[in-house]
Parts: C-alpha cells; structure tokens; sequence
C-alpha cells in the first residue's frame, strides 16, 4: 500500500501532489562551457515532474564551491537563465523544484579552483581517503584525492555568506519553489559543523553554538532572499565519508532543528548515512528530530515504497526522498501507485556522459483498461 505516499503534502505555501520526493542527485552533466545547465538537463528533470518535489541536483554557489567537474552552477547569469529554462519547463509539467545550494569545501582541488588556488575549509586538514571528479590539463576526466585545503580567514567568512544570498537571489529569480541549504554529506557547512574538521578556536569554532554559527548566517541570508517558507536544510546526522566523524552529531541536529523551527524554515531533509557506512538513526533519535522541528520532515536513505509508506503512517517523517531509483525509474510516483515493477540504474551512467543512462530510461507502459 502506498496511500500515504500518494496524499498531498502542504509545503510552505505550496501544496505538493504526493510524498513521493527526488532526492538530489550528482549527475555531471551540465552544459560546456560554464558548467550552465541545458536542455538536455531540462528533459530529464520534467521526466520526473511527477515526484512531489524535486531537489535539484547540488549546485555550486561559487566556482570556489565546486569539487565536481560538469556540475552546475548559479552564480553566473548564463547558469541563472539555465535553471529558469529548467524550472519552467518542469513548472509546465505540473511540478515542483527546490535548488539545492552547495559549497564542497574541502571536497575540492585547485584543478577546479579559479586561478588554481587552494580549496578552503573550516580548517587546513586534508579530508583523508576522499576524492573529487576534475578534468586534468589534457582533457582527461578523473577522480582525483582531495587537495590539502587552506583554513577561512574570520574575515572571509562573510564572504562565504554573501555567495549563499548572491545565489539565493538567483535562484529565487530562476523561479524555484524552493531553495534547500546543503549542510550535509561532508560538505562546507558540514565540515563546520563537525568536531574532528573543524579546529577553529574563533566564534565559528569549539562550542556547538559557535560551530553551527555559520549554518545559521547562511539559512539567515537565504530566508532573506526568498522567506522561510521557502527555505529547506539539508542535515545528515552519523554522516561517516569524507572523512567526517562528529562526536556531537545528534546534539548538532536537534539543536539545528530547534533553531530551523524557530526560523519558520519549511522543511528539514534528512539524509541516513546508509551509502556512507554510519550507523543506522535510531527510532528515538527520530522522535527527537520530529519533536524539535515543526515544519515538514524528510527522510531519505533507501527506502522501498512500503517502508516511507509505514514511516508516514506512523507520524516520524511527513516524505520520503527517493535517490536512485528516480535515476531509473523517471515515472517512479506511477510504477509505485501501480505497484509496478521498478528498472534497475547502470551505475557505470551515473556520473558525466550525455542521454544515455540519463533521459532513456523507459517509462511505465500501462495496459488499456
């Protein structure tokens, strides 16, 4: 039974179709030169219109924010118009997207940096056995190990909150319904957030409070562009790649959500660490998230259809986001409805290339009644 997943969900000012969400997914294929997204990108997003919610893939704020060759950005206006091509065509379909804001952090290389220039974190400490995707100086495209990064002046930091409302800006003016900060997955907030990547002894380090100053700054600036009620995080408590490993982990998330509520933000997006090897969230671990935060929560870790549909019914999460089985299955909110078999991803298609294992997926073909 997926009747759960298929009721309406209100979000924000917004009333999404179902529960039923698309994760963000790194794909690396944004249009060259410029990294903008294109047309291509456009039919594989309104391909999968359907979901609930879309979460664009994670979006670059700045080049400094990129660890990926080919993904886009939103911080130029060839990239701007890009994404308002996408987000209309998507809208014409009857769907909803939320642009996730990202800035790697240390998750980079000077390969991707302007000028050739160090990454920058939180602190100069290498994130030990992680790798970003760059194009090397004769054409080649390849992961490579991170690059030792260099630490943020206190005086940057600004800076680095002025890319986030720049962008914000943009994305609001793109059209998106939403926009999702990106404080997850080993990436720059998060690496501010965390007790081993960061070893700042200023107020954006030691204390929770100071470690999660930043984060808040950020989610300040973009309520500012756009409103809370049109703002998402995303958080991923027991997060273990990149080299991450939080002692305060939980204590980071419930105090984050307490102050996303007091925000008025309008959905926490949860994402479970069951592809980065941490330990499973507890049942009353969620209890504590559900409890802290009042807005709209959102797992995402894997789930069949039945299990976000039990996680629904009983009242932990309010939606589920599905990663890679929307990359296979563009009609995935049909073939859940139907209970209809579900394709399987290449995973050799996932990152960089054109339409194959992007937009040729098929789609249900259902029987005339």
């Amino acid at each position: 039974m997926t009747k759960n997943l298929m009721s309406p969900l209100m979000l924000g000012s917004r009333t999404l179709p179902n529960r039923v969400l698309m994760a963000p997914l790194t794909r690396s294929r944004a249009g060259q030169p410029g990294d903008v997204p294109s047309a291509l990108n456009a039919e594989y997003y309104v391909q999968r219109a359907s979901a609930g919610l879309i979460v664009t893939e994670a979006t670059q704020i700045s080049r400094q924010g990129q660890g990926y060759a080919w993904t886009p950005g939103i911080y130029t206006d060839a990239q701007e118009a890009g994404w308002k091509n996408v987000v209309q065509a998507v809208h014409a379909k009857g769907g909803h997207m939320s642009l996730q804001l990202w800035h790697v952090g240390r998750i980079s290389h000077s390969l991707l940096q302007e000028g050739g220039v160090a990454p920058v974190a939180p602190s100069a400490l290498v994130a030990k056995n992680s790798q970003c995707f760059v194009v090397q100086p004769d054409g080649k495209a390849e992961n490579v190990p991170c690059e030792t990064p260099r630490a943020l002046a206190l005086d940057e930091l600004p800076g680095i909150v002025a890319q986030y409302r720049q962008a914000a800006a943009r994305g609001k003016r793109a059209g998106f319904d939403f926009l999702e900060v990106h404080a997850a997955n080993g990436y720059l907030l998060n690496q501010f957030l965390a007790t081993n990547s960061n070893q700042r002894s200023d107020a954006y380090g030691g204390t929770l409070e100071n470690r999660a100053r930043l984060t808040l700054e950020v989610v300040d600036a973009v309520i500012g562009e756009i409103g809370a009620d049109r703002v998402g995080v995303r958080l991923s408590p027991h997060f273990a790649a990149h080299d991450m490993a939080d002692s305060e982990t939980e204590a980071a998330t419930l105090y984050l959500a307490k102050a996303f509520s007091e925000r008025g933000v309008a959905y926490l997006h949860i994402a479970e660490p069951d592809w980065a090897g941490g330990p499973e969230l507890t049942e009353a671990f969620r209890a504590q998230i559900r409890a802290s935060f009042n807005g709209v929560l959102i797992f995402c870790g894997n789930y069949s259809a039945a299990d976000a549909d039990a996680l629904i019914a009983q009242g932990a999460g309010d939606a589920v986001a599905f990663g890679r089985l929307f990359i296979a299955n563009p009609d995935l909110v049909e073939r859940f409805r139907e209970g209809a078999e579900l394709n399987t991803p290449d995973r050799s298609t996932f990152y960089g290339g054109g339409a194959h294992g992007y937009t040729d997926y098929p789609a249900l073909q259902l029987q005339p009644v």
